[in-house]
């Protein structure tokens, strides 16, 4: 049960603190993307993620930040198993299943659903 709240917490304030850029700022939902992956990168990149990622599963996984870390912990991981040519594979090995997902379901809903645009 503690897993449970635990990634509903972290991942609800990873939402907030969102929410109140989009709010209180002038950045718009596409910088707050942008901004999200690349902290979750730099983030993971300095080994601060992880831990996070320990504690909440899919709370800090699942959010925007989760990709950038995903993006940086796969290229380091094909780095240490491959070299140098890990930085043009890592990444795409490491989020081509969540990619893929996001095409087809997206695909989907368009084929079912009326879009508007």
């Amino acid at each position: 049960m503690q897993t449970y709240l635990m990634a509903f917490v972290i991942g609800g304030l990873i939402c907030v603190i969102g929410q109140l850029l989009m709010d209180l700022t002038p950045l718009t939902p596409a910088h707050v993307l942008v901004l999200f992956v690349v902290l979750g990168g730099i983030f993971s990149g300095m080994g601060l993620y992880q831990p996070l990622v320990d504690m909440a599963g899919a709370g800090a996984t699942v959010p925007l930040p989760g990709f950038g870390h995903a993006l940086v912990s796969g290229t380091i991981e094909e780095i240490n198993k491959i070299g140098f040519w890990g930085i043009f594979s890592g990444a795409v090995k490491a989020t081509a299943f969540g990619i893929t997902a996001a095409v087809v379901f997206g695909l989907l809903m368009a084929a079912v659903f009326n879009p508007k645009g």
